[in-house]
C-alpha cells in the first residue's frame, strides 16, 4: 500500500471507531474508504465486515452480568440472529461481486434511512408487537440476514427488534444487542475469511485505527450530543449514495 491509500484507511478507520463508539454509523467511513484504495465493493464490504468485528465482541464482556440474569431466554433469539446471519452472509458469498456492487447504491439508501427512522421504529415496534410470534420472528430472521449481508445500522435494527419482542430495559437491550451482533458477525466473518475473500492489508489498517478511534470516540461521546453525530452519519449515507447511484449509472 502507498502513503495515501494508508492514510486514507487510518483516518477512516479512526472516524469509523469513533461514530461506532457515539451512535454508530462507523460503515459509512470505512466502506467507502476501503472502495477508494482500489477494492471492488465486495472485498470492501467483507474487509470492513472483519475489521470493524472487534467492536462488537469487545462489548459483550463488558455485559455479562444483564447476559447472565437472561439465562434461557437469549436461546431463541440467539439461534435466529445466527441462523439470519449465515443466510446473509451465504447470500453475499453465492450472489457475487456483480449482484452486490448493483445493490451498493440501494444499501447505502437503505442504512441512513434506518438511522434516521430509528425513533418511528421504536414506536412501531409497539403495534407491531400486538401481532405475536407470526410477525416478529420473522422480522428478526430479516434484521440478522441484513446484517450477515451488509450491516450498516444493524444496532439500531437489533434495538428495534428487541422493543419489538418487549425488552424494555435499556442496558438489557443493549446487552442483548451487542450479543446478536456479535453472533451474526461472528458467522459472517468466519464464512468470509473461509472464502479467502478478505483484503488482509486494508482491513488490519482499518482494525487497528478503529479501536484507537473507539477508545476516543468513548471519550469524545461525553462531550457532544450524539443526535449530531447522528445526523452527520446520516448526511454522509445520503450522500455517498447519491454518488453511487451516479457512479453505478442506476436509472
Amino acid at each position: 500500500m502507498d502513503a495515501t491509500t494508508v492514510l486514507i484507511l487510518v483516518g477512516a478507520g479512526i472516524l469509523g471507531g469513533a461514530a461506532n463508539a457515539i451512535a454508530g454509523g462507523g460503515t459509512f467511513f470505512t466502506f467507502p474508504a476501503l472502495i477508494a484504495t482500489g477494492l471492488d465493493p465486495l472485498t470492501a464490504n467483507v474487509s470492513n465486515a472483519v475489521a470493524i468485528y472487534p467492536g462488537h465482541a469487545a462489548a459483550v464482556p463488558a455485559y455479562r452480568h444483564e447476559l447472565r440474569a437472561l439465562g434461557p431466554q437469549l436461546a431463541g433469539r440467539g439461534l435466529i440472529a445466527a441462523l439470519g446471519g449465515l443466510v446473509g452472509a451465504g447470500l453475499l458469498i453465492w450472489s457475487g461481486e456483480a449482484v452486490f456492487s448493483g445493490l451498493v447504491p440501494w444499501l447505502l439508501l437503505l442504512a441512513p434511512l434506518i438511522f434516521w427512522a430509528s425513533g418511528y421504529l421504536h414506536r412501531l415496534t409497539t403495534r407491531i408487537r400486538a401481532n405475536g410470534p407470526v410477525v416478529t420472528l420473522p422480522i428478526q430472521f430479516l434484521f440478522a440476514l441484513y446484517g450477515g449481508y451488509f450491516g450498516a445500522g444493524l444496532g439500531v435494527l437489533l434495538m428495534a427488534t428487541l422493543a419489538l419482542i418487549g425488552v424494555q430495559d435499556v442496558q438489557s437491550a443493549n446487552a442483548q444487542k451487542n450479543l446478536l451482533a456479535t453472533l451474526i458477525t461472528t458467522i459472517s466473518v468466519g464464512l468470509f475469511v473461509t472464502a479467502g475473500m478478505v483484503a488482509w492489508p486494508e482491513t488490519i489498517t482499518v482494525l487497528v485505527r478503529a479501536i484507537i478511534g473507539g477508545y476516543f470516540g468513548a471519550w469524545f461521546a461525553r462531550r457532544i450530543p450524539a443526535n449530531i453525530l447522528r445526523y452527520g452519519i446520516v448526511a454522509i449515507g445520503f450522500g455517498l449514495s447519491i454518488y453511487y447511484f451516479l457512479a453505478c449509472g442506476v436509472r
